[in-house]
């Protein structure tokens, strides 16, 4: 099978963020034409000059529409791409040289319809950036899978880093109006079509997340919630793990709760494992402040998934509630 790459990338008002993706579209080591897929998705703040000055240099097409989500903006790429194999990526996101090489070795080899890749941290990135990335990749806090699992079948990729063959996209359609969680979702309408995923070693991203702590709460929280809907939706992709964060929270709670009417002794295991979160993310990062914040970042990310999650357990899972109208934030219409 001749595989055509199409590069699908939509963008809210964020045309600096396009340009260095471009830039690092210039420096790929791939020899074979490919294409790149610009979808504005009813942005004020335009990337069409920013495009206009790459268009000699790279194959573009740049399409404007008007908003309704990134996944329904991924939906429209799609269907406007002239390949046969479409990889995803978020507009913060930056591909190492070799990225399009990979993935075109992996799945010569081994051809997949679809695959994920793990996300890391660039030297240029803020402290803030780094601890956050750390604390969505680290082994220490999710176990590492969306960072540096070796092999993984049955994957769930995600949307700044995901492939996906043009037949398991006609057959499922593409991304529902979930968000976020439209990646996991169609992950899993993917292997129920009767399609493998796959996650490709070494075809890592840069994720810039253009995040401050109060925008990472956010988006933790949102993960939270979404994850019950999923459950619902998917109930054999439902695992134990996505309890941890909820379990790690009570034992927190718990555990201060005892230092203070007990023992001191009771804070011991929460503070050795701070201890490691700092040695671990400072050694990684060769810094001791990206360490501090790394343990800062963690914390807010159990709690703020941890808790959403409980909630929308219990308005989804325990009172059978309609997801859409419950949490009607989280769709686009």
């Amino acid at each position: 099978m001749q595989i055509n790459y199409s590069f699908i990338i939509p963008v809210f008002n964020r045309p600096q963020e396009i340009r260095e993706l471009l830039e690092s579209f210039i420096n790929l080591e791939f020899q074979d034409e490919f294409e790149i897929v610009i979808i504005e998705d009813g942005s004020s703040e335009t990337s069409e000059n920013v495009v206009q000055q790459f268009s000699s240099k790279l194959p573009i097409s740049y399409f404007y529409k008007s908003n309704s989500g990134p996944g329904d903006s991924r939906n429209f790429g799609m269907q406007k791409a002239k390949g046969n194999y479409f990889i995803i990526l978020d507009s913060d996101c930056l591909l190492p040289p070799h990225y399009l090489k990979t993935v075109d070795n992996f799945l010569k080899t081994n051809f997949y319809h679809c695959f994920g890749g793990a996300d890391a941290a660039h030297t240029s990135f803020t402290s803030l950036q780094k601890a956050i990335n750390y604390a969505m990749t680290a082994f220490l806090t999710t176990g590492g899978i969306r960072g540096s699992k070796t092999s993984v079948n049955k994957f769930e990729p995600r949307s700044f880093n995901m492939g996906i063959s043009k037949e398991a996209f006609k057959k499922t359609e593409g991304f529902s109006k979930i968000h976020p969680g439209e990646d996991p979702d169609l992950s899993q309408r993917i292997l129920k079509a009767g399609f493998d995923t796959v996650f490709i070693p070494n075809a890592y991203v840069f994720h810039k997340r253009r995040i401050s702590w109060q925008k990472f709460y956010t988006q933790v929280k949102k993960f939270g919630l979404v994850r019950p809907i999923l459950n619902k939706w998917h109930p054999a992709a439902a695992k134990i793990t996505f309890w941890f964060p909820t379990l790690f929270v009570c034992f927190v709670i718990i555990s201060l709760v005892l230092s203070l009417v007990w023992s001191p002794l009771f804070l011991l295991p929460v503070l050795f494992y701070i201890l490691l979160i700092l040695i671990d993310s400072s050694v990684k990062n060769r810094s001791v402040y990206v360490g501090i914040l790394s343990i800062i970042a963690v914390f807010i990310q159990f709690f703020g998934y941890g808790l959403s999650f409980l909630k929308s357990t219990f308005y989804i899972k325990i009172l059978n509630k309609e997801a859409e109208k419950q949490f009607p934030f989280l769709f686009f219409k």
